[in-house]
């Protein structure tokens, strides 16, 4: 299990900041990790896969290639299956379910093909494992088998973190349409905010929602590894040692850094609805970050800088339908949902407008970094942006426009973007 190609999925788009993650986590060589469309593959050892379980902030899943082959019809899926030695990863008491993706495949049934899979996997063991085979599981199965093909190939993967990482094990408490963790930490990554040498600067979300950007900051600040508070599928694989695993988590909570007493907070976050902010501090309380972020209730239109001097605010504004919004935190139908949920609609608009009069105003110093799927939010914005990030949010297409501040206008030296978005 040393001579291993993994495959990391993300976001499109964050395969930049995702490839330099691996190769901190790992200590490989960079020769080791091929950027890819969507994902990042690396050539490393079973002991890594579970160190990136462990450490990734921006990786969907942590996946293991068992086979590479071309193919025409569903029996050349059925065959590459069988040949695979599942045994060797698992035994025929765990359930399995197999799921297909594919790109420009020829088969009319992409199920039809799953099935195939399936069928090659369970009769793999019962020439094994003296006719016993693995039942199916579609809802919570021990052990995931992904196929994906393209147009003439068929890559087949077992899945080693089981639950896709971006669930933490913190966020119990949410609201509508949520920002996924993975994509957090990945606005945090292209912001640079906690690349350099230099001390952190203050960070702020003033639509702070449940609290995922400023809890993952937070974490980041701390040290704390992504995935300390869940398990693994790769627990319950033959090659799984139970010794080793127990040292990574304890080396990585013997790496946290605790802040000192009565420091001053550096992570800040605000929302328009009280009940927001209640789950940020109970997700916070659970994340071991409490005591890092301050929280507070109020409307980004009215939020005065948490802290003197600038520094960094990334957030994730309102888009989708129109919910409503009230204007004073607690006050409002919109209360229940915060800013975020604000759309692009006229009413958008205006709420734009006066976000950014209100960062010109009394933002000085201060770095804005806004993920939207609205390529024309600048001019809404009445800002030009110093730069801009192709970033997917699921299914949409967004870009994390870059905001710097002064007094009453924009920053000195943002260049103005051409239309054709020369830095995507």
């Amino acid at each position: 299990m040393n001579q291993l190609t993994l495959f990391l999925p993300c976001a499109a788009g964050v395969e930049e900041y995702l490839a330099p993650e691996i190769l901190q986590i790992t200590g490989l060589p960079p020769g080791c990790v091929t950027k890819q469309r969507g994902g990042v593959a690396v050539r490393t050892s079973f002991a890594h896969a579970m160190l990136l379980n462990l450490y990734s902030r921006l990786s969907q899943r942590v996946l293991v290639l068992v086979s590479y082959t071309e193919y025409r019809s569903e029996q050349d899926l059925y065959r590459a299956g069988l040949e695979v030695p599942w045994e060797q990863w698992f035994t025929p008491k765990e359930s399995i379910k197999v799921e297909v993706t594919a790109q420009h495949s020829p088969l009319t049934s992409l199920n039809f093909a799953a099935l195939k899979v399936k069928d090659a996997v369970c009769d793999r063991f019962r020439e094994v494992a003296n006719g016993v085979r693995p039942d199916v599981n579609t809802q919570w199965p021990d052990v995931r088998i992904y196929a994906h093909l393209t147009t003439d190939s068929c890559s087949l993967y077992i899945d080693t973190s089981g639950e896709p990482l971006f669930k933490r094990g913190w966020r119990e408490d949410k609201g509508d349409a949520p920002l996924k963790e993975t994509l957090a930490a990945a606005m945090i990554a292209a912001s640079g905010w906690a690349s350099g040498e230099e001390d952190l600067q203050p960070l702020y979300d003033p639509c702070c929602g449940s609290g995922t950007v400023a809890i993952e900051a937070a974490q980041i600040a701390c040290n704390i590894a992504a995935g300390s508070l869940r398990r693994f599928a790769f627990e319950k694989y033959r090659p799984f040692r139970s010794q080793e695993w127990a040292d990574m988590k304890a080396e990585a909570a013997a790496n946290v850094v605790k802040p000192d007493p009565g420091q001053t907070a550096l992570i800040y976050g605000s929302d328009v609805s009280h009940r927001m902010v209640d789950f940020a501090q109970r997700n916070a309380q659970r994340a071991g970050v409490a005591d890092v972020i301050e929280f507070r209730g109020g409307d980004a239109l009215q939020r005065m800088p948490p802290i003197e001097g600038g520094g960094v605010m990334v957030f994730n504004p309102p888009y989708g339908e129109r919910i409503g919004i009230g204007g004073v935190a607690g006050e409002g139908e919109g209360a229940r949902f915060g800013a975020r949920e604000l759309a692009q609609t006229d009413e958008g608009v205006d709420f734009f407008n006066q976000l950014a009069s209100h960062w010109k105003k009394n933002y000085s110093g201060w770095t804005a970094w806004v993920l939207t799927p609205d390529l024309k939010l600048p001019s809404k914005m009445r800002l030009k942006e110093s730069r801009r990030v192709p970033m997917w949010n699921g299914p949409l297409e967004c870009r994390l426009f870059k905001f710097d501040m002064v007094k009453g206008r924009l920053a000195k030296g943002a260049a103005p973007q051409a239309s054709n978005e020369p830095n995507d």
